[in-house]
């Protein structure tokens, strides 16, 4: 198969990097794709950083048998703990492409109140994201909110009502009194959650996502490595794979990104 034509691949610890793919079918429509997300091992966030290299490392092995092209580790937690490994390992042959929360973005509505970081607890403890806030923080306007077991309820496909409501509202509410400029989904499964965060907190409240500036980067990497799909007459495929070996779970990640 021509490199051009080999597919590109998409790596989380569940389900969450369905948002990032989704976004990816919509600037990169003619790539092909292949998924895989490690639900049987979900959530990271609460594993150790080793534990959440090794298990990337594992799961990359498994996409590079699929002959890919490009990777994405569409998994803030597993960017974390690994980006640095992968990027030293498979940097020389193809672009390797992480994601990190959008803070940036966030900070440059320069809207009056904090900015709200919803991300697991070990993306928010881990190095990476400290420089990231660091660099940022000019006035301690920036508020992480650690979101223990969220990660475990979208994964059984619960992404509005009460139940996802009954958790948001004691963690969201306070911070609403107090004044919220963005929230910032720094988990790749929260996007899936956007509406009920905004029932909660208001349509003018922004809630940013890394998933476009991501998708935007690996667009610019295919370019500088020559490797971009040129045949714009043909959509791309989609094949999705997921450690937990069930239907369902195959079944709900199609579901999501349809949405």
């Amino acid at each position: 198969m021509e490199s051009e034509n080999r597919p590109i691949g998409f790596f989380d610890s569940g389900i969450g990097g369905i948002s990032v793919l989704k976004e990816a079918v919509k600037i990169l429509p003619n790539e092909n794709y292949v998924y895989f997300g490690d639900s049987k091992m979900a959530p990271y966030g609460i594993r150790t950083v080793e534990n959440v290299k090794e298990l990337t490392l594992n799961a990359v092995k498994f996409l590079l048998k699929k002959d890919i092209k490009a990777l994405v580790i569409a998994c803030n937690t597993a960017t974390s703990a690994a980006i640095i490994d992968l990027r030293k390992e498979y940097s020389k042959y193809m672009p390797v492409i992480g994601i990190e929360p959008a803070l940036k973005p966030a900070m440059e509505i320069n809207r009056i109140g904090k900015v709200v970081i919803m991300a697991t607890t070990m993306t928010l403890s881990e190095k990476k994201f400290n420089n990231l806030m660091k660099k940022y923080d000019k006035n301690s306007m920036i508020e992480p909110l650690p979101c223990p077991g969220l990660v475990e309820l979208i994964e059984q496909g619960i992404i509005k009502g009460k139940v996802i409501e009954d958790y948001l509202n004691p963690k969201l509410l306070p911070l609403k009194k107090q004044g919220i400029a963005a929230v910032v989904l720094g988990c790749t499964h929260y996007p899936f959650i956007k509406e009920s965060i905004s029932k909660i907190l208001g349509n003018d409240i922004p809630i940013i996502d890394g998933s476009k500036g991501t998708v935007q980067q690996l667009k610019r990497q295919l370019i500088k490595y020559n490797i971009i799909n040129k045949n714009i007459d043909k959509l791309g495929s989609i094949k999705i794979f997921n450690s937990m070996n069930s239907q369902d779970i195959i079944k709900l990640s199609y579901e999501l990104l349809k949405r």
